[in-house]
C-alpha cells in the first residue's frame, strides 16, 4: 500500500481523501493556496506546503509547485481530487515521469475521454448507446446547421472539451443555434482552450442516471451501481441519490453492462463515472460522458454498496486486490446527496462571506463531508460547495425524512446559502414520488 500521498486539491473533498489516508495509516500532505490557509484540511494533513495565491493558476492547478511539494516532503503519491487537475492528462503523465504513484486512471483514458466526439465515437464502437449526434466537430456555423437539420430539433450545442454542465446550450431552431453556436464556441475557447463544437439531440424531458465504475488493478471493470443526478441547476448537480428511482432491475442490467463496456473499451484502471441521459418515456439511455476522476457525488454510492472509493481509489493505484468481492456486489437501503453551497437559495447567485456560525446536522444515516468551519471565510476565488449532506435509510422514504431532519438542524450563517432551497425540494410532491427530471428545478422557480 501506498506509504505517503499528497493531495493536490481543496476543500471538502481533500479533507474527504486526508481522512481516509490517516485511516489507512497513509501519511497526507495537504497543498493550500494563501486563501485557504486557515481551511480544515490544511491544519489535518501530517503535512501543509503553501503552493502559490487565491488565483488557482498559480495554486492548485500549478504544476511544477506541487511536484515541488511532493518532493520536498517525500510524498510517493498524489491524489487530485475532482476539478483541477483531476482530469488532465498531462499532469497524469508527469506526475508517472517524476516517479509518483499517480491515482487516477492512466493518461491515455483520459486523453480518450476528455473528448466529447472522441468519446461519443468510442462508446458507439463499443455498443454503448449514443444520442444521435455529429461524430466530428461542427467547423463552422454552416456545418453546425446542417448537422442540427440532419439531427432534427431540437438540439444541444456542446464544447467538444468540456465537462461539469459547463459548455451547452439548447437550440429550438436555426436562429437559436446561429446564437448558441458563437456563444458555446467563445465560452470554450476561453475557458478550454478548445473551440471545436458538438451537435447532438436535445431531449425535453431526461432524467441524469450515472453509472460507478472502477477498473481493478487485475484489468477487470466492475459497476457499483447507478446515482440519479436529475436535480440541476444550469446543468449542474444539487442532488444525487442511489438507487434511481427511475431504473427498473431489467434496466439496471442494462445500464451497469454498458458502462462496463465503456470502461473495458479504454482499458479503464481506478474510479470513474459514466453519465447517461435516460428517456423517461421509452427507456432508452444514452451516453453523454466518462468523467475520468472520483466524482462530487461518490459517498451516495459507498453507502449503498459499504465501499470506500478512496480506500478502492489507493488499492489500485498500489496494485491491490479490492476489500469487496467483485461478483458479489449487493446494494442495500437508499442514500441521498444534498450539495450545500454558498448561494443564495432562488436565483443560485454565488455569495461568499465569513462563517460567524457552522452547526452540523448529526443522528442515525447521517454523514457531513465539509470544507469548512466557523471562523473560516469562504472566497471568490473557488466553487461554492461548502458541504456535502449524505442521507441513508433502509427506504427511499426514511432517507428522505432523514434529509429533512437533518437539513432543519443544519445552520449556517454569514454567506449565503442554499438550504432552503433544499428545505423546499424534500416537500416537493414531484421529487417524492421519484418521477421526476431535469427540468425540476425551473419548474420550482
Amino acid at each position: 500500500m501506498i506509504e505517503s500521498l499528497l493531495v493536490a486539491n481543496r476543500g471538502e473533498i481533500a479533507r474527504r481523501v486526508i481522512r481516509t489516508a490517516r485511516r489507512l495509516g497513509i501519511r497526507a500532505v495537504a497543498v493550500h493556496s494563501e486563501a485557504d490557509a486557515d481551511l480544515p484540511f490544511v491544519t489535518e494533513a501530517d503535512e501543509a506546503v503553501c503552493v502559490g495565491p487565491a488565483n488557482p493558476a498559480q495554486s492548485y492547478r500549478n504544476v511544477e509547485a506541487i511536484l515541488d511539494a511532493a518532493r520536498s516532503t517525500g510524498a510517493q503519491a498524489i491524489h487530485p481530487g475532482y476539478g483541477f487537475l483531476s482530469e488532465n492528462a498531462d499532469f497524469a503523465r508527469t506526475v508517472e515521469g517524476a516517479g509518483l504513484i499517480w491515482v487516477g486512471p492512466g493518461a491515455d483514458a483520459i486523453t480518450a475521454m476528455g473528448d466529447k466526439i472522441n468519446a461519443r465515437n468510442l462508446m458507439a464502437a463499443a455498443g454503448v448507446p449514443v444520442a444521435p449526434g455529429t461524430t466530428e466537430p461542427a467547423a463552422d456555423l454552416d456545418a453546425a446547421v446542417a448537422a442540427a437539420a440532419e439531427i432534427g430539433y431540437p438540439v444541444m450545442v456542446k464544447a467538444a472539451a468540456g465537462g461539469g454542465g459547463m459548455g451547452m446550450g439548447v437550440a429550438a431552431d436555426e436562429a437559436a443555434l446561429r446564437t448558441e453556436y458563437d456563444k458555446v464556441r467563445a465560452f470554450a475557447e476561453r475557458m478550454f482552450g478548445d473551440g471545436s463544437v458538438l451537435i447532438e439531440r436535445y431531449f425535453p424531458r431526461v432524467r441524469h442516471v450515472e453509472v460507478q465504475i472502477l477498473g481493478l488493478a487485475d484489468g477487470r471493470v466492475v459497476a457499483l451501481g447507478e446515482r440519479e443526478c436529475s436535480v440541476q441547476r444550469r446543468n449542474q448537480k444539487l442532488v444525487e441519490e442511489s438507487p434511481s428511482p427511475a431504473v427498473s432491475p431489467e434496466l439496471r442490467e442494462r445500464f451497469l453492462a454498458a458502462a462496463v463496456r465503456a470502461g473495458e473499451a479504454v482499458n479503464y484502471r481506478n474510479a470513474g463515472t459514466v453519465e447517461c441521459l435516460l428517456d423517461p418515456a421509452t427507456q432508452e439511455f444514452f451516453f453523454l460522458e466518462m468523467n475520468t476522476r472520483l466524482q462530487v457525488e461518490h459517498p451516495v454510492t459507498e453507502y449503498v454498496y459499504g465501499v470506500d472509493l478512496v480506500e478502492e481509489q489507493l488499492r489500485v493505484a498500489s496494485g491491490l486486490a479490492p476489500t469487496f468481492d467483485p461478483d458479489a456486489l449487493t446494494p442495500r437501503g437508499h442514500a441521498i446527496e444534498l450539495r450545500i453551497n454558498a448561494e443564495d437559495p432562488k436565483r443560485f447567485l454565488p455569495g461568499p462571506g465569513a462563517i460567524t456560525t457552522w452547526n452540523e446536522p448529526s443522528g442515525a444515516g447521517v454523514r457531513v463531508d465539509s470544507g469548512y468551519v466557523a471562523g473560516n471565510t469562504v472566497t471568490p476565488f473557488y466553487d461554492s460547495l461548502l458541504a456535502k449532506l449524505i442521507v441513508s435509510g433502509a427506504t427511499r422514504e426514511e432517507a428522505v425524512e432523514r434529509a429533512r431532519a437533518a437539513v432543519a438542524q443544519f445552520e449556517i450563517v454569514g454567506p449565503k446559502c442554499n438550504l432552503p432551497f433544499f428545505a423546499e425540494l424534500l416537500e416537493n410532491p414531484e421529487f417524492l414520488s421519484g418521477d421526476y427530471d431535469t427540468g425540476i428545478v425551473g419548474r420550482m422557480r
